[in-house]
């Protein structure tokens, strides 16, 4: 099933080890920052006539480094594979190679500020695909206050993607209520009488879901939200939440939740109480490798999640050219050898195609010229998004990403939910 809205983990080791806080993952080095270019306007930081350099603040160590380091494997991935093809060609006529400066937040909001101040310093053009709302959320004034484009960064809060409050930014990836709502929907044509209980992070990003969720269903004979719990991200545990929603006997458990560990414990919990309801989870809490397998969610009668990318563990991609490149890519550019286990990877590539769009479009040297050329891509397929999905960047208060495809667990990857049950 694909909804429109209108107007919208672990760590690999040897990521953990290797990563320093501003470390510095060159793709290809040429030229000087902040040169004037010949027969234009003065450049921006960051861009010369061969190069420009773009900056990623994310979580690379601590609880979310599994999908923070995906965050920049995508990126590197894409890039890595045009600066091969000899580089990016530019709506200036200049073809230029692209590089890519890391800087770990460990989801802290405190860090990624100083990562951006570092950035500054560091010559970056623009920042790109960090993870998280309060570490985007940390840096968003100074940006706005620094005309620092914050471009496609990877949170729901729909704060990025409103163009009066935030000019220099964008985000990549559905808003929170975008998928709340597209599983609202599918239940809600179910015709079916359910009841609901929520479990919600108490904070933007649950309230979201939560809202996203509610607006769907409202009016709709035969689904009633029978429990609510809220917990905290820095909870360790959300036994005691699981327990007391077991007890509202509700057949569907809507679990708006961000923080891996607790999305598996939260699985295994209700399996050893005795209840077993359906879920949903979000898109970023709904790996199959990472999340379900150890959660053993297979013993539900349904897990269902939304998506706009195609997952390469899933059997109907196996053999999907974007995939098999995107993979190729992988491994080769992105040093990540391994099928991810995180929708991120892909995400983050997804960024890259559509930076490398704007940057088609991009007349002059400037953060003004990529700000404009960003906010005027309609229509776009790019390499990995799924059927009946697309970047379209032109809606005030949308990201740009705001369709998504409902989906259930099969027991190996997810398929197209076409109706709940």
């Amino acid at each position: 099933m694909t909804v429109r809205t209108g107007t919208r983990g672990t760590p690999r080791a040897r990521w953990v080890g290797a990563v320093a806080v501003a470390s510095v993952l060159a793709i290809s080095l040429t030229g000087c920052r902040g040169s004037a270019q010949s027969g234009g306007s003065a450049a921006a930081p960051g861009i010369t006539d061969t190069s420009i350099t773009l900056g990623i603040t994310t979580p690379l160590s601590g609880t979310t480094a599994g999908p923070g380091t995906c965050t920049v494997a995508g990126v590197k991935a894409y890039f890595g594979a045009k600066n091969a093809e000899g580089g990016v060609k530019f709506g200036d006529g200049k073809t230029r190679k692209v590089e890519i400066k890391t800087y770990d937040d460990a989801y802290d909001p405190q860090k990624s500020l100083a990562n951006f101040q570092q950035m500054t310093s560091d010559g970056v053009f623009a920042e790109t695909s960090g993870l998280g709302t309060p570490t985007n959320r940390a840096f968003r004034e100074a940006a706005i206050s620094q005309k620092v484009p914050q471009a496609l960064v990877m949170t729901g809060d729909p704060l990025f993607s409103n163009r009066q409050q935030s000019p220099w930014q964008l985000g990549l990836v559905p808003i929170y209520q975008n998928e709340g709502a597209a599983f609202g929907k599918l239940l809600a044509s179910s015709g079916g009488t359910h009841k609901v209980a929520i479990l919600s992070q108490n904070d933007d990003y649950g309230k979201g879901y939560v809202a996203g969720f509610k607006d769907a269903v409202k009016g709709t004979s035969g689904i009633s939200i029978v429990g609510e719990q809220t917990y905290e991200a820095t909870d360790t545990s959300v036994d005691a939440q699981i327990t007391q929603l077991a007890s509202s006997k509700a057949d569907v458990l809507v679990n708006a939740m961000s923080v891996t560990p607790l999305a598996i414990s939260a699985l295994q919990k209700a399996q050893q109480i005795g209840w077993k309801p359906s879920w949903f989870l979000p898109s970023n809490t709904s790996s199959p490798t990472a999340i379900l397998e150890p959660g053993k969610a297979s013993a539900y009668p349904g897990i269902y999640s939304v998506s706009f990318a195609k997952a390469p563990q899933s059997p109907a991609f196996a053999k999907d050219a974007d995939v098999v490149k995107f993979l190729s890519d992988l491994k080769q550019y992105g040093d990540y050898k391994e099928t991810p286990a995180f929708p991120h990877c892909m995400w983050s590539y997804i960024a890259g195609a559509t930076l490398e769009k704007a940057f088609s479009t991009m007349t002059e040297p400037t953060r003004d010229s990529f700000m404009s050329a960003l906010k005027n891509i309609k229509g776009f397929q790019a390499p990995l998004m799924l059927k009946g999905t697309q970047v379209d960047t032109t809606v005030d208060g949308q990201p740009a990403i705001s369709s998504v495809v409902v989906q259930k667990f099969n027991g190996k990857g997810y398929a197209t939910a076409a109706k709940f049950g």
